[in-house]
């Protein structure tokens, strides 16, 4: 099933944790990716809180699969902060293999773990964890 980042936005957090435990994790991204947050997923509120959070907060992430990092894309200036180690390991949400996203080692983020699935061609789906509890859901879309 090939989905599109409208398509994610339509769906329930039911749906999407459905979608993402039967997606394989695909490759680490290389270089940038566009970035959705999915705010209340399957309401009215997802399109609105999309465009918000990606005008004033966050516009993506660069990954850099050579140093196994990544750093993400911030504010309405795309100001390249906040750097992650990126791996793959076992997923909290169904001990499958997934692409983590481990900000343990920074102190702005430490508490955050966030992982991706390819869920079609070049777009991810990832999950938030705020210490062991999932907090959110984004995407990322590879843009080379």
């Amino acid at each position: 099933m090939v989905v599109d980042v409208p398509q994610l936005l339509e769906m329930s957090s039911d749906e999407l944790d459905a979608l993402f435990r039967s997606s394989d994790a695909g490759e680490i991204p290389v270089g940038k990716t566009n970035g959705a947050v999915l705010v209340a997923p399957g309401t009215d509120a997802a399109r609105p809180a999309k465009r918000l959070i990606h005008f004033l907060c966050w516009r993506g992430k660069v990954f850099n699969p050579q140093r196994g990092d990544l750093l993400n894309v911030i504010l309405p200036f795309g100001v390249k902060a906040v750097r992650a180690k990126v791996y793959k390991d076992a997923s909290w949400l169904d001990q499958k293999e997934t692409i983590v996203l481990d900000y343990s080692k920074t102190w702005i983020a430490h508490k955050i773990r966030d992982e991706i699935r390819e869920v079609s061609p070049g777009l991810y789906l990832g999950l938030v964890y705020w210490g062991r509890d999932r907090i959110l859901y984004f995407t990322l879309t590879a843009t080379t």
